[in-house]
């Protein structure tokens, strides 16, 4: 008798405007080295990003349909799951069925329903998003490597969209200034946008409500501006910034406003994660901005940290450009895919054993933080309390074994 191949699948993105795939075929070189593993991929999957389908064959995938890969596949990868795309993922979510693995971004924290839609199907649920921030599970780090993304891109766009060069040029013709560029939150995709506004000549500048981030600022090669205000409580868990509360944010934008209008360039990355993006450029602020400046706000999916930001449009208010991209990664689906991938990678390597076969150590945090249905359940203890379903009890201690005394007392 053969070995029974447990099989990875891998569908083309279906939601609107995607166009990353979530495995190279780097990635399918790699991972069939594991023992037992078979890759499927869909026809055209990775065409939008660069990949052909001669690549994904080279690398030793099996090309198939859409229908084979939901009726057969143990583990379907996804960019976008039905949780995060909710546009048509109901289509896939119907083809799903009992038994299999789906890994991807789930928008976990803003849709924990999808969540007990999984369970109630009997499928295991894996959310990238939810991926821990310790030291082991860097690799896997799905939300760093597109903020990196993001970062990168929206500098272009604001160069793009910008009256003025970032570069200081001195020609015979006078000398033209350089830009200033004024970056809001110092997490991944924010310090991507110093690095990247600094490659571009622009002078740069920076904000972060948590007071760890002024040395990631200055190692960039930005400037920290520094706010008269208490921050000592502004780090959540994982190193996210905390929300914080209406007063702090008032006298926060009283302060902002002297420095955005002297801003060139404003790039806002302040997130909370489950949450509305806070509001840090208000319409006062942008009417205070020179004409010809440009805010991209990268927050705008989740509301925008600008009153007037509408995502995926681009609004002129007194002369400003204020951009609402979304789905910034997608924008550059090469690079994108292939930090997706070697992300999911990583994670498959952790839960492939040497057999090939899925394995979910629940004694193991990245299981535990990233498994957001199993067995027919929810055993993730934040959407089981944002789902209102019961905390679960944690497993008895097995009792000792009868070693043949009787003490004479019954047992209760």
């Amino acid at each position: 008798m053969g070995v029974t191949q447990v099989i990875i699948g891998v569908p083309k993105e279906i939601c609107p405007g995607e166009e990353r795939v979530a495995l190279t075929p780097a990635n399918v070189g790699a991972l069939l080295k594991k023992n037992g593993v078979e890759i499927r991929i869909e026809r055209g999957a990775g065409e939008a990003a660069g990949f052909t389908d001669g690549d994904y064959e080279n690398a030793g995938a099996k090309l198939t349909d859409r229908d084979d890969i939901f009726s057969n596949a143990q583990a379907i990868l996804q960019v976008q799951t039905p949780g995060s795309n909710t546009t048509n993922g109901q289509e896939d979510l119907d083809k799903l069925k009992a038994g299999q693995f789906l890994i991807g971004m789930t928008d976990p924290l803003a849709n924990a329903q999808f969540a007990q839609a999984l369970a109630e199907r009997n499928i295991t649920g894996l959310a990238l998003e939810l991926i821990p921030r310790i030291t082991r599970a860097q690799s896997m780090d799905v939300l760093s490597s597109m903020a990196m993304i993001a970062g990168y891109k929206c500098v272009l766009l604001a160069a793009n969209a910008s009256h003025r060069m970032f570069p200081m040029n001195m020609t015979a013709a006078g000398t033209m200034n350089a830009s200033r560029v004024f970056v809001m939150g110092a997490g991944v995709a924010g310090l991507q946008a110093c690095a990247t506004a600094k490659r571009l000549g622009a002078i740069v500048e920076a904000y972060d409500v948590r007071p760890a981030a002024r040395e990631q600022i200055l190692s960039v090669g930005a400037k920290p501006v520094e706010l008269d205000l208490d921050t000592g409580e502004a780090e959540g868990s994982g190193g996210y910034a905390k929300a914080q509360g209406e007063d702090f944010l008032k006298r926060q934008r009283e302060l902002m406003k002297e420095v955005i209008k002297e801003m060139d360039v404003v790039i806002t990355t302040a997130a909370v994660p489950g949450a509305k993006s806070p509001i840090l450029v208000t319409e006062e602020m942008v009417k205070a901005m020179k004409p010809g400046s440009v805010i991209v706000d990268l927050a705008a999916e989740r509301g925008g940290n600008c009153d007037l930001t509408k995502a995926g449009e681009t609004v002129v208010e007194n002369g400003v450009l204020i951009i609402g991209p979304t789905n910034v990664p997608s924008s550059v689906p090469f690079h994108a895919s292939q930090m997706f991938g070697k992300n999911i990678e990583n994670l498959l390597n952790l839960l492939l054993d040497d057999n090939g076969d899925l394995q979910l150590d629940f004694e193991d945090q990245i299981v535990t933080d990233t498994v957001i249905s199993h067995d027919g359940d929810v055993p993730h203890a934040r959407l089981r309390e944002m789902l209102g379903l019961p905390e679960l009890k944690k497993a008895e201690p097995e009792a000792p074994a009868d070693n043949g005394d009787d003490d004479g007392q019954e047992e209760k």
